[in-house]
């Protein structure tokens, strides 16, 4: 996928992993729209990059403000990248030690963010691509890049709204990719170990420190990489941290891999 030219968006775009995003984005010469609920980071940002970066002030899990953003950054250009950053995290157990089962409420909130919010995106950035016209070169429409983590390999005690979460954004993926390979739309999922963002406060503890969190200006290779294909055939991936992983094609009589 040729970025230069191209129109992006970008979920939780305002700090953090999004922003590393999209500032390797806006260099590489894509149109960024910014899709965040912080509207002073956002703004900021977006005066900041230029006049190809803009803001939309959105909630992942409202399909209204997803396709304001969308329809801003088509008039920006022709809409071929969308990466999945927003996310919430939330630490608790089944059971707590005073015997407080987990609050559902928060439960589905983080669900309802990491997961819903994601398909959402999915969703109404594919039918969007879809109506596009393919790349000349590739006859691609389009790339999806989402977000989801190594806890949904390996969720640690406290994780279960946040690997149920992540886990689910794991398992979108392949069929995401099958329903969309006939329309030439990509969908490839990144799936990082810790690194400090305002998500995950945790991170500036003491314990958090020992894990040696990366920054996210180090992990945003990610998805410049994703959106470069190795070939036409390979439609679906997962990536993790750790160097796993697990390849699919979307074509008929597709073939699992995993390294």
């Amino acid at each position: 996928m040729e970025i230069a030219g191209a129109a992006a968006v970008v979920t939780g775009g305002a700090s953090g992993l999004g922003e590393a995003t999209v500032r390797r984005l806006v260099a590489a010469g894509a149109h960024v729209v910014i899709v965040d609920r912080d509207t002073a980071k956002g703004e900021a940002l977006a005066d900041e990059l230029g006049a190809s970066v803009a803001y939309a002030p959105t909630d992942v899990t409202n399909a209204g403000d997803v396709v304001a953003a969308i329809d801003l950054a088509g008039s920006l250009g022709p809409v071929r990248i969308a990466v999945n950053c927003a996310g919430v995290g939330w630490a608790g157990r089944v059971v707590a030690r005073d015997g407080t089962p987990h609050d559902l409420d928060l439960y589905s909130t983080v669900i309802s963010i990491n997961l819903i919010g994601t398909f959402n995106v999915l969703r109404l950035a594919a039918a969007a691509m879809a109506a596009g016209e393919p790349t000349d070169d590739t006859s691609e429409r389009g790339v999806i890049v989402n977000t989801a983590s190594i806890a949904a390999f390996e969720g640690q005690i406290g994780q279960i709204a946040y690997a149920s979460s992540k886990a689910g954004v794991v398992g979108l993926t392949l069929p995401a990719a099958r329903d969309l390979a006939s329309v030439g739309v990509r969908v490839v999922t990144i799936a990082p170990g810790t690194f400090d963002t305002r998500c995950w406060p945790c991170c500036r503890s003491r314990r958090a420190r020992r894990w040696r969190p990366g920054s996210p200006s180090r992990r945003d290779s990610a998805t410049p990489a994703a959106t470069t294909p190795p070939s036409l055939s390979t439609s679906c991936a997962t990536v993790t941290s750790t160097g796993r992983r697990s390849v699919s094609t979307a074509r008929s009589g597709c073939r699992r891999s995993s390294s």
